[in-house]
C-alpha cells in the first residue's frame, strides 16, 4: 500500500496537521493558531468556528501541492477535558471551554466538602478538577442553564472537528473516560452522573466508538474548506496524550512518558486499575490497559508566557545558550510554574524567588526550566509509588525541542530520557490510528514498530542529579512557606 496518512493534533492554542508516509516520517506540516480569550477571571474560552477555521488552515497548509487523493485516511486527536457544546444542527451553543479554565472551582470544592470524592475515585478512577466536563457542566447548569437546554451534544475538541469533517457524532474510550465512565468497563455510569447531579445530560453524551474505527468520510463541504478529497475515510481518534504515547512508541505497561507543553503530562500505562487522587486512571487505547496521568497546567507554557509578557521574542537556541552559561552555578533562583494551576491546590500562584541584582536573564530562564521539571517530578513521584517503572522515559512537547531541557528532565527525574524522531508525537499517533483504521497495519504494535525511532538520548549525570536534588528540596520548602500566603 502506498500513500499518506494525515494526523491532526488540536491543542489548546494551536492546531497542527501533519502528513506522514507509511514509515512514520513527516513529509509536510501545517499549523494555525486559535487564540483563547478570558472574558472573566478564571475563564479560558475560544470560538468553536475559529477552532474549525484553524484546523482548515492547518490542513490546507499541510497538503500544499500534494494530491489529496494520496491521503489514505485522517484522524484527529485533541486536548481532553473542557467542553464543546453544539445543538441538534451541529452549531455551537456557546464558546468552547479549554482545560485551562478554572471557573468551576467552587463546584469542585462543594463536591469535596460533600464527601463524594472517595466514591467518585473508586467509581471513575479520578476526582474532578476545575476543567473536568463534570465540573464545567455543573457550573453551566447553575449559571448558564440555557446552554444545557440548547445543547444536543456535549463534545470534546477533537469530536467537534471530526463533526465538521464528517457530520458524524462520536467520541472514543480515552476521551469518554474523563468524567462519566466506570473505570473498569469504560462505559458511561448512571451512578457517576447521579453523584454529579447531572442525570439529565445522559442523552447528550456522544456514543463511544473505537479509537481506530472509521466513523465517517470527509464531506463535500469539508473537502472544499480543507483541500481534502471528499470521501476520504476519517477515524475516531483519541485524547492527544494517548496519541502522543503512541507517536513516541510507548505501549507497554510500566514505561513513563512525558509531555512538556501547555500541561505537565506525566503518564504510565498499567494493566490493572490503581486509583489515587493524585492521578487520573483513564482508559487507554487498548482494552484492558489504563493510562495513569498525573497532570497540571504548569509546564512549558510558562516559557511562552515569560517571552510574551516580560522578555520578548528570543530564539530557543539563544535561550539554551544563555542557560548553558549559568547551568553549573548554584541554583539560587527558584521559579514556581503555577501561572494556570498546580498540583498544590487552586490557590497556588507562580513566582520567582531569590532574585538578586547580579542575576541575568539566563538565571531567570534556568529557574523557569528547573521549576517546570520540579513540577513534573512532583507528579512522577506520585506515580512511582504505585506503578513499577522500567526502561527510559520518552519526552515530547515543546520542552523536547530544547538541547538543555531534556538533560534537566533526566537529572531531575533520575531516569534516562529519549526523544524520538518526530516533534509531533500526537499527530503521528493520530496518523497511526488512521492507518490501522484503513488496514495499513493490523494493530498498534505493528504500527509502532514501523514508524517510531529514537533520535536523541540523555543519560542521568550524577553531578547534575545531585545538584537538582538540592534545588528540588528548596523548591518544596518554599511551597511549604508560601502555602499560608496563597490560602490567606
Amino acid at each position: 500500500m502506498t500513500g499518506y496518512l494525515l494526523g491532526v493534533d488540536a491543542g489548546q492554542t494551536a492546531t497542527k496537521a501533519v502528513l506522514f508516509d507509511l514509515t512514520g516520517r513527516a513529509v509536510a506540516v501545517g499549523a494555525a493558531r486559535c487564540p483563547t480569550v478570558s472574558p472573566r477571571p478564571r475563564w479560558v474560552e475560544r470560538d468553536l468556528n475559529e477552532v474549525w477555521r484553524a484546523a482548515g488552515e492547518a490542513i490546507r497548509g499541510c497538503l500544499g501541492e500534494i494530491d489529496p487523493g494520496q491521503v489514505l485516511a485522517v484522524a484527529v486527536v485533541g486536548h481532553n477535558d473542557g467542553l464543546y457544546a453544539v445543538d441538534a444542527a451541529g452549531e455551537p451553543v456557546r464558546p468552547g471551554i479549554t482545560a485551562m479554565d478554572s471557573r468551576a472551582h467552587q463546584e469542585v470544592q462543594r463536591w469535596r466538602t460533600a464527601g463524594i470524592f472517595e466514591e467518585l475515585l473508586a467509581l471513575t478512577g479520578q476526582v474532578p478538577f476545575e476543567a473536568s466536563p463534570s465540573a464545567l457542566l455543573a457550573h453551566l447548569s447553575a449559571h448558564e442553564p440555557q446552554v444545557l437546554e440548547s445543547a444536543r451534544w456535549l463534545l470534546f475538541c477533537k469530536d467537534w472537528l471530526r463533526l465538521r469533517l464528517t457530520g458524524e457524532i462520536a467520541t472514543d474510550r480515552t476521551e469518554a473516560s474523563a468524567s462519566f465512565c466506570e473505570v473498569r468497563s469504560g462505559q458511561y455510569s448512571e451512578r457517576a452522573l447521579e453523584l454529579f447531579g447531572l442525570n439529565g445530560i445522559r442523552d447528550k453524551l456522544p456514543p463511544i466508538r473505537g479509537c481506530a474505527e472509521v466513523v465517517g468520510e470527509v464531506t463535500a463541504e469539508a473537502a472544499g474548506f480543507t483541500g481534502l478529497r471528499a470521501g476520504t475515510p476519517v477515524v475516531t481518534g483519541a485524547h492527544d496524550v494517548d496519541a502522543a504515547a503512541v507517536g513516541d512508541g510507548v505501549l507497554s505497561a510500566g514505561q513513563l512518558s512525558l509531555v512538556a507543553g501547555t500541561f505537565s503530562i506525566n503518564q504510565v500505562i498499567s494493566d490493572a486499575v490503581a486509583v489515587d487522587p493524585r492521578w487520573q486512571a483513564r482508559a487507554f487505547l487498548l482494552p484492558g490497559r489504563w493510562l495513569n496521568m498525573s497532570t497540571s497546567p504548569a509546564s512549558a507554557t510558562n516559557l511562552d508566557w515569560l517571552l510574551r509578557t516580560v522578555i520578548g521574542p528570543v530564539p530557543h537556541e539563544q535561550i539554551d545558550a544563555e542557560i548553558g552559561e549559568v547551568l553549573a552555578e548554584r541554583s539560587d533562583v527558584v521559579f514556581h510554574p503555577f501561572l494556570y494551576g498546580s498540583p498544590h491546590g487552586p490557590e497556588a500562584s507562580a513566582s520567582f524567588l531569590g532574585l538578586r541584582g547580579w542575576h541575568t536573564r539566563g538565571h531567570l530562564l534556568r529557574a523557569l526550566y528547573q521549576g517546570v521539571v520540579c513540577n513534573h517530578r512532583t507528579h512522577v513521584g506520585a506515580l512511582r509509588e504505585a506503578f513499577p517503572m522500567h526502561g527510559t522515559a520518552r519526552l515530547s512537547g515543546g520542552g523536547a525541542r530544547s538541547s538543555v531541557w531534556p538533560q534537566l528532565f533526566a537529572d531531575g527525574l533520575g531516569v534516562d530520557v529519549e526523544i524520538t524522531d518526530t516533534e509531533e508525537a500526537g499527530a503521528r499517533g493520530a496518523a497511526v490510528l488512521a492507518g490501522i483504521g484503513v488496514g495499513v497495519w493490523p494493530d498498534l504494535d505493528s504500527a509502532v514498530a514501523d514508524t517510531v525511532r529514537v533520535r536523541r538520548r540523555f543519560t542521568v549525570d550524577p553531578i547534575g542529579a545531585e545538584r537538582f536534588d538540592s534545588h528540588y528540596q528548596r523548591y518544596l520548602d518554599l511551597i511549604g512557606a508560601l502555602t499560608p500566603v496563597w490560602t490567606s
